[in-house]
C-alpha cells in the first residue's frame, strides 16, 4: 500500500501542476530592441590650411633696393659698412614677429631688433646695423627668428 500511495501522491501533484499550467497564459518574448544606429555627420568641409610665414632665405650685404632686396651680396664688411641682412619669407599671416640678433666674437650682443609683419605672400624683410666710428675687426654672426623659433643664422666678417 506504500507503494500506491506514492504513486497516486505523485500523480495529484503531476495532474495539479498540469491543472495550474492550464491556466497560466503564456507570455510573450520580450521584444528585441536593437541599438539605435549612429547618428551620420554631416559632411564638414576640412578647416582652412593654417595661416603662417615661412622663412625662404637670407642675405646679406651693403645694400639694398626698393624692395628691400639686397643689391650687393657680401659676407666681409669694411669697418664702415652698414651691414643689411634682408629675410625672405612665402606665406600669409595677419602678424608674424622676426628678430635679427647680431653678435659679435663670442657672442657679445652687438643688436637685436624685430619687426611686425602681415605678408599675403613673398616678402622681404630687411634689418641692418651701422657703427659710423666703425666696427671693429673680426667675427660676427647674425641670428633669424620668426615667431620665436630660429630659422637661419649667418656668419660674416669685419676686415
Amino acid at each position: 500500500m506504500k507503494a500506491m500511495h506514492s504513486v497516486s501522491l505523485a500523480s495529484t501533484f503531476a495532474i495539479a501542476l498540469a491543472l495550474s499550467a492550464c491556466g497560466k497564459k503564456e507570455e510573450a518574448p520580450a521584444p528585441t530592441v536593437a541599438p539605435a544606429p549612429p547618428p551620420v555627420a554631416a559632411e564638414v568641409a576640412p578647416p582652412p590650411a593654417p595661416e603662417g610665414v615661412s622663412f625662404a632665405g637670407l642675405t646679406l650685404g651693403t645694400a639694398v633696393d626698393a624692395e628691400q632686396k639686397v643689391t650687393a651680396p657680401a659676407t666681409t664688411f669694411a669697418p664702415t659698412d652698414t651691414i643689411y641682412a634682408a629675410v625672405a619669407t612665402t606665406g600669409a599671416a595677419p602678424n608674424a614677429a622676426i628678430v635679427a640678433r647680431w653678435t659679435f666674437g663670442d657672442g657679445q650682443l652687438v643688436d637685436e631688433s624685430d619687426e611686425s609683419i602681415a605678408p599675403t605672400g613673398p616678402a622681404t624683410t630687411t634689418f641692418h646695423i651701422a657703427k659710423p666710428d666703425g666696427w671693429p675687426v673680426g667675427k660676427y654672426k647674425v641670428d633669424i627668428s620668426i615667431d620665436g623659433n630660429p630659422v637661419a643664422s649667418q656668419e660674416f666678417e669685419v676686415k
